[in-house]
């Protein structure tokens, strides 16, 4: 399904949007990661509001596409998307990370509506979204699967596992989109762990591979359309992102993992995504 003008002019001015009201929540909250919310929020966004086939009046429903956000710690944006698509509230956004919230600190299938795995020990998502896509053609479903990766989080060795598995298993419906921030919690990612090219290494795992400008809704849509073509194996897409993507003095630096945020950082922020302060 192409993507129109009109509907990428949209979806670039919700993404606008929901960096703002990110800021907003965190500064609030004095707790979450800022930095890596922003660099994945264009990926969400275009899959929640024009790639997947999804319905929020019905949540569980069996044919359903599935998204596991591996690299949970980014939840305050998957949060942002599920309620603006209608999974719940969005005036329910103002509890994130307060007790008995249904916004946990971390993505909680049990509790909030339309999150598809409980997700927050890193690497442990695409194992899952194997399964997930296995589960699909043992009963004859047609949906597809979708993983969001953390570039830090594939240095976990259970990932390579499941990269195998789903090579084997030529899990057609499978497709990784990983985060390409190029910066983890404690530095960067040449500093902690050299990993040279992500999409040769799933390349040599036997996955089809692709790239995307992982800030541009219409280069991610018409990437999210190749990988589902592609249905003799599994597919990785580099998404090539910054992390703290809109904030000036978040891009690209770790401190902005997961730092409160400050009254004078949120003003900054603030007036770098033109809102009101």
């Amino acid at each position: 399904m192409n993507i129109t003008q009109a509907k990428t002019a949209e979806l670039e001015a919700l993404c606008q949007g929901m960096r703002r009201e990110l800021i907003d929540l965190l500064y609030e909250r004095q707790t979450g990661h800022p930095g890596g919310s922003l660099s994945c929020c264009e990926i969400l966004v275009t899959l929640y509001f024009h790639t997947m086939r999804i319905d929020p009046e019905h949540p569980d429903s069996p044919g359903r596409d599935r998204l596991i956000l591996s690299k949970g710690h980014a939840a305050p944006m998957l949060y942002l998307c599920l309620a603006h698509r209608g999974f719940f509230p969005v005036e329910e956004l103002a509890t994130l990370r307060k007790i008995d919230s249904r916004l946990q600190g971390h993505p909680c299938a049990h509790k909030t509506p339309g999150v598809d795995l409980s997700t927050g020990p890193l690497g442990l998502g695409l194992s899952a979204g194997v399964g997930m896509a296995e589960s699909a053609r043992l009963t004859g479903s047609d949906y597809d699967v979708y993983v969001v990766l953390g570039d830090g989080e594939i240095q976990e060795g259970a990932v390579w596992e499941a990269a195998m598995t789903a090579n084997k298993l030529k899990t057609g419906n499978l497709i990784a989109i990983l985060d390409d921030n190029g910066v983890q919690l404690d530095g960067t990612v040449e500093e902690i762990m050299p990993a040279g090219s992500a999409a040769q290494k799933f390349e040599a795992f036997g996955w089809h591979t692709l790239t995307a400008d992982g800030h541009s809704i219409e280069d991610l849509a018409a990437v999210f359309e190749q990988a589902k073509a592609c249905r003799s194996g599994p597919v990785l897409i580099d998404a090539r992102t910054v992390k703290g993507k809109g904030v000036p003095f978040m891009e690209g630096r770790s401190i902005w993992h997961g730092r409160p945020i400050s009254a004078e950082d949120y003003t900054l922020a603030k007036q770098a995504l033109g809102g009101a302060q």
